[in-house]
């Protein structure tokens, strides 16, 4: 038995639906195909679940603070208690809902087959689902990435968690011990701290956020020790094993001792492409050393009639850089664009709190371009908005070329970093100056209006080499 198709799209994360409904609407025939859940890691396992449990641990948080601000209790309750079933549950109610949103929009598009299964490529554009054989002309994958499990010793020893599996949990881990010092891990570090947790983090590298300037990683390590989490880095031997009831974790690192005991175990060490099981080599298409599937400026890959767009390319593990391949991908077929990914300016968050926003190089990166340099930093204690909210962790920096006066990256570290970013992403994209920044008109109290003060701080620096 077999299907012909207008197009085919494999995987129903944030790039296929939007992709769907774009070649719907053209009039195509178009099947979609997802084996497991609508929405893919941004609706039901990564920003949806994560963002909404992050709320509850800033809730917690700010309740602890209360006497700061003037709130008292008509009768003292004492130690805030906090309900992880319950912020679980909110959680599920969050994907629930979006997961839906996300089905009845599949359900919505004339012309559109959803088919559960799992895809394997048999040959050229040409798929099996279910015993079913497929085919079509263009073929869009869109299978997303999980969890990287690396062969520690003593890994199959344990029962271990991933960000998947510990969206569900509902009892709270006496000690958290978190193996990995990057975005995910700290994440859920400083949101179990608060949910009331002993948390450990563990990193192989020397510091964490390896992938930042050494000065957002020196921030965010000290405001997360202040709030009572362990960092152990230089943790070049990871072990894991049990004792009893607990989990343990060899660090041997330079400095404390070789093994930390816990009573669980995230394991946040990066994510890997769903690529290994699809059959790529049948349909021709190549992937580099890592799994991910390399395609061109166009998300075309080395298969003719064949992209690839969101996790599984490399070449951005966002939700927004999935949606922006879409839209990549969208124009140059439907819209005779000619829009490329090396076109796009990068910008991101780290939700701690306070949280990251960063667009564009870090300050490391564009030294080493050996371009002259205008710099800027200025802490969040300088920033009125942030003493006022009694929140002032953190800092505001920027790079811009100095011959063409345009901004190479920013970072805000501090309250509304996440938020505040926009406005710098913005400029970039609109290719402006810092010049023009400097006709606006910011509102006050903001923590954006200090944006134009940092600009005109900015001063030249020594580039690398």
């Amino acid at each position: 038995m077999s299907r012909s198709f207008d197009a085919i799209i494999v995987g129903a994360g944030q790039a296929g639906p939007a992709l769907a409904s774009r070649l719907t609407a053209a009039g195509k025939k178009v099947a979609i195909i997802e084996r497991h859940l609508v929405g893919g890691t941004c609706v039901n396992t990564g920003c949806k679940p994560t963002k909404t449990l992050v709320a509850s641990a800033y809730a917690a948080h700010v309740a602890r603070r209360g006497a700061e601000y003037g709130v008292r209790y008509a009768v003292d309750p004492g130690p805030i208690q906090f309900d992880l079933p319950t912020a679980a549950a909110r959680a599920r109610q969050v994907i629930m809902d979006s997961r839906k949103g996300n089905e009845d929009w599949l359900a919505s598009m004339p012309g559109l087959t959803l088919i559960r299964g799992h895809a394997r490529f048999t040959g050229p554009r040409q798929l099996e689902v279910n015993g079913e054989t497929l085919e079509a002309p263009q073929v869009f994958l869109n299978v997303g990435g999980r969890a990287n499990v690396p062969d520690f010793p003593g890994i199959h020893d344990v029962d271990y968690l991933t960000n998947s599996t510990i969206i569900p949990l509902e009892v709270l881990p006496e000690h958290l011990v978190v193996v990995g010092g990057s975005y995910i891990g700290l994440e859920f570090a400083q949101m179990y701290r608060r949910f009331g947790s002993r948390v450990t983090v563990v990193e192989m590298g020397s510091r964490l956020v390896g992938k930042e300037d050494e000065d957002v990683s020196e921030e965010v390590r000290a405001f997360l020790e202040a709030e009572g989490i362990e960092v152990r880095t230089n943790a070049c031997c990871i072990t894991l094993g049990k004792r009893g009831s607990k989990v343990t974790v060899g660090v041997d690192c330079t400095d404390g001792a070789p093994v930390v005991e816990g009573s669980h175990v995230l394991l946040a060490v990066g994510r890997r492409p769903n690529t290994d099981d699809l059959g790529l080599d049948k349909a021709g298409i190549t992937t580099d050393d890592r799994g991910y599937i390399k395609v061109n400026d166009h998300l075309q890959t080395t298969a003719e009639g064949v992209w690839a767009m969101g996790d599984c390319n490399g070449k951005g593990a966002f939700t927004h850089t999935a949606w922006n391949d879409y839209e990549i991908v969208a124009a140059n077929l439907l819209d005779g664009g000619d829009r490329k990914v090396s076109d796009r300016i990068l910008g991101y968050a780290l939700y701690v709190d306070p949280p990251l926003g960063r667009v564009g190089m870090t300050e490391t990166q564009a030294r080493a371009t050996g371009r002259p340099l205008l710099t800027a930093k200025r802490p969040m204690k300088r920033v009125g908005r942030a003493v006022e909210k009694g929140e002032t962790w953190g800092f505001m920096s920027m790079i811009a070329d100095a011959e063409t006066r345009k901004i190479l990256g920013a970072a805000v570290l501090g309250t509304g970093g996440d938020e505040v970013i926009h406005g710098v992403l913005d400029m970039m994209n609109a290719g402006a100056t810092i010049d023009t920044y400097q006709w606006a008109v910011p509102i006050h109290p903001t923590v954006s209006e200090l944006i134009p003060t940092l600009i005109g701080s900015l001063a030249p620096t020594q580039p690398v080499g």
